[in-house]
């Protein structure tokens, strides 16, 4: 396949999937809103959208308009679909947008592909770990569970651990792609709803569909101003700015985080292996990393001391622990994060302490969250 359309290519994962597709010699359209949010107030001089020239033809349009999807799919031999809005916590208030961009965006483009699907051979969509909400735990009475959302009581008490009825003790362990889909939150409703609408689709008009189910992406070039964009750009840019950082929760909840490098390749490689079509994936590296462990490791790495407070606050849809069973991708992608946390982590600091501390909305969006009944 050498012409690819990556919609929501000028992002963080797009633009760096962009530069390599195109350094191995593809030819690479970016289909974006270059939204404020991501890219500022002068998004022609956002350093990811200035990283496609040269690598993308970039066209400024919304996933959600027939006309530019229509014109951008002319001539394309393969689609990664990432355009999505992307905020757990800004999808529980801003319900309608995220399902009319995230699931409409995605209606619409199989629409257009079931109309006339020109010559499109594969698309690859961009799902997510928030489908799984809780993770895959063992149960010294009950064996292998798969928790619902936490009891808001519970969580006001300071009980942060998920349970199950009569299921005791829980020891979390690695998600597969065979766990319950249950999602927590608007935001992972959406990206199951893309996933089951570009697997189910793909099969019925003859288009060989892939959704990888990405964990937490990090690394140099994400945003540091987007309060949505992940814990890494919101703490390192507290710490630069000299802010206490106000964990949720005790900071024992985990997360996989899996660095850039590793989520472009496993993405390339879904691309073009023929074992890939109609299979859902995990990408991650298989390795749970607590936050209070992240945020103390920004601190050291950054040499700037500020406090790290274990607030006990906690935000409605957000899970305890989700970490990656790997054993699918490496067995149909060839795929293997090759990068560690600490490695990643200070390739990330070395670039945001470049860039220094930005401007940013994170104290406004938790009072957006508590206006609403959000975040305790």
């Amino acid at each position: 396949m050498t012409r690819i359309l990556i919609t929501g290519g000028a992002g963080f994962i797009g633009s760096n999937l962009a530069r390599r597709l195109a350094s191995d010699g593809h030819s690479v359209t970016v289909l974006d809103t270059l939204a404020t949010q991501i890219h500022g107030e002068s998004p022609e001089n956002s350093p990811l959208v200035r990283s496609l020239q040269g690598n993308a033809v970039l066209i400024r349009g919304d996933v959600t308009d027939r006309a530019a999807l229509t014109a951008a799919l002319e001539g394309q031999e393969a689609i990664v679909h990432l355009a999505a809005e992307t905020g757990t916590g800004q999808s529980m208030y801003q319900i309608e947008h995220y399902s009319r961009v995230n699931i409409g965006g995605t209606a619409l483009l199989l629409d257009i592909l079931a109309a006339n699907r020109g010559s499109v051979r594969r698309v690859v969509v961009a799902s997510s770990r928030a489908i799984y909400g809780e993770g895959r735990y063992q149960s010294e009475a009950l064996g292998l569970v798969c928790p619902g959302p936490r009891n808001r009581a519970d969580l006001e008490a300071g009980d942060f651990e998920p349970k199950v009825s009569g299921g005791g003790a829980l020891t979390a362990l690695p998600t597969d792609e065979d766990s319950r889909i249950h999602p927590t939150s608007v935001y992972g409703i959406t990206k199951q709803v893309q996933e089951q609408l570009v697997l189910t689709a793909g099969a019925a008009i003859g288009i060989e569909a892939v959704a990888l189910r990405y964990q937490n992406v990090y690394g140099p070039g994400q945003s540091l101003s987007n309060p949505y964009t992940g814990i890494l750009s919101i703490f390192s840019n507290r710490i630069m700015s000299g802010q206490p950082i106000n964990i949720f929760e005790d900071g024992r909840e985990s997360r996989d985080f899996i660095f850039i490098d590793d989520v472009v390749e496993a993405t390339a490689k879904a691309l073009l292996s023929p074992n890939a079509p109609h299979h859902a994936i995990n990408v991650g590296t298989g390795a749970p990393i607590d936050v209070l462990t992240v945020a103390r490791s920004l601190v050291r790495l950054i040499g700037r001391d500020v406090p790290v407070i274990a607030s006990g606050a906690f935000r409605v849809g957000d899970i305890r622990h989700n970490f990656a069973c790997t054993r699918r991708a490496e067995a149909i992608l060839d795929f293997r994060a090759t990068i560690a946390f600490e490695q990643g982590l200070k390739a990330f600091v070395a670039w945001a302490t470049a860039q220094g501390a930005q401007a940013s909305r994170y104290e406004e969006s938790l009072v957006e969250m508590r206006t609403r009944g959000l975040m305790s």
